[in-house]
């Protein structure tokens, strides 16, 4: 009498991947992953060894005080954005550049229906643009994406 086993475990071809460590620990990834996990919270939710599709998107509070419409032009850009104020009847507004590390690169006043921001001396990479009040209060914010 024969007894014949085998085991079979998930297979996927990935185009890529990698390793890093840090002094946090270490990490292994693969891109083209066929299985992948989520994990939901109340902050949102994260799918682990997905390939997502990238996408720009504008993000802020629910009201924007003082009837302001405000935008962002060219996004994605390679030098500088545009911020555009319309209605704009001089009320103290700054904006504030920061990367996603929530490091301070950039800030001035906003004085014009249209400010250029300049974004040679920056890598590519996203950014976030906060448009803030005089109480430094967040009127609404934009995600930058530098390409090169």
């Amino acid at each position: 009498m024969f007894w014949l086993s085998t085991a079979q475990a998930q297979t996927s071809t990935n185009s890529g991947g990698g390793s890093g460590t840090g002094s946090g620990g270490s990490i292994e990834f693969s891109v083209g992953q066929v299985v992948y996990t989520t994990g939901t919270g109340s902050e949102g939710s994260v799918a682990q060894g997905v390939q997502h599709t990238y996408q720009i998107v504008t993000f802020g509070t629910s009201e924007i005080q003082h009837n302001l419409s405000l935008s962002v032009f060219p996004n994605p850009s390679t030098q500088h954005v545009t911020l555009q104020v319309s209605d704009f009847t001089g009320i103290e507004l700054e904006y504030q550049l920061v990367d996603l590390q929530g490091k301070m690169l950039s800030q001035a006043p906003i004085t014009l229906q249209q400010t250029a921001i300049d974004l040679n001396s920056f890598p590519a990479a996203s950014y976030t643009l906060h448009v803030v009040n005089q109480e430094n209060k967040k009127i609404q914010s934009f995600k930058i994406v530098k390409i090169n």
